[in-house]
């Protein structure tokens, strides 16, 4: 019996796997190859969102395969996850597209919001970052990941739900985007750093580290089922070059809560 449960859990931590009865399925994509913080979020992650789809009725499917980014594969999902990146395919960003433009929801995190022209992640993509993240650019970084005072913009939002005025994140680096979300009409900023958080950031660079400033971290795009979370970068020993994992994403109980009640908005209907 211990064998038997030990598979299923190892099967269900892979690509596209773990049947269960369910009331929705999710499937997230991920590369898990670009930065060892990344890929200790998306290991995490993946067992974090297993164990919810048990506890709260979906199921949670994985792959690295972008070429499951179709619209027969997507069709079967109600929501789905970026982890780590994003589609980098012409026909894997127009199957995407066309599955948020026809009523399909999305978590996206950390990383699969970054941009950078002149890198590997150029902004190629307009209307991913333009249109539906709304972001543009990156802009820069806090740097090392800390944890951040967040401040719930709208209290009366279903991904509120349970959360006080302001929550404490797990460790995360912060990011700064080209664009002024503030101003976009189509962006409702759910969490944004909360002005006790400064100096936020520790350095060496000075510019990693932030005085003050206004930083929108959680947000949805009023015409898509979808949540953008800034969070998703551990805390990585690369001085000493162990690789170490030295902080979670996931275990912070606001935070955690925070990502539920989004996937149960996203899931539940298009209420703005």
């Amino acid at each position: 019996m211990r064998f038997h449960l030990l598979f299923l859990f190892t099967v269900c931590t892979s690509s596209l796997v773990c049947s269960q009865t369910s009331s929705f399925r999710v499937l997230a994509f991920f590369t898990a190859k670009n930065d060892q913080a990344h890929i200790s979020f998306v290991k995490e992650a993946h067992v974090w969102f297993q164990a919810q789809g048990k506890l709260n009725g979906f199921q949670y499917d994985s792959t690295s395969e972008w070429s499951k980014m179709n619209k027969k594969e997507l069709s079967k999902y109600k929501i789905l996850i970026f982890l780590d990146t994003r589609p980098e395919e012409s026909e894997h960003r127009k199957a995407f597209q066309h599955y948020m433009e026809n009523g399909g929801g999305f978590l996206g995190f950390h990383f699969s919001g970054f941009a950078l022209n002149n890198s590997a992640f150029p902004q190629n993509w307009d209307w991913y970052h333009n249109e539906f993240l709304g972001s543009g650019e990156y802009g820069s970084n806090t740097w090392r990941p800390t944890s951040a005072t967040l401040k719930l913009e709208n209290p009366n939002h279903p991904i509120a739900i349970g959360l006080p005025p302001v929550i404490s994140s797990a460790p995360n680096e912060w990011y700064r985007w080209t664009n002024d979300l503030s101003a976009n009409k189509s962006i409702n900023i759910l969490l944004s750093i909360d002005s006790s958080s400064f100096p936020l950031g520790t350095g060496p660079k000075l510019h990693e580290i932030w005085h003050n400033g206004y930083y929108p971290v959680v947000w949805t795009n009023t015409h898509y089922r979808m949540v953008y979370f800034n969070m998703g970068h551990n805390d990585i020993d690369y001085e000493n070059g162990t690789n170490k994992e030295l902080s979670r994403t996931f275990g912070n109980a606001h935070q955690d809560q925070l990502i539920l009640n989004a996937l149960k908005w996203v899931a539940r209907s298009r209420e703005k």
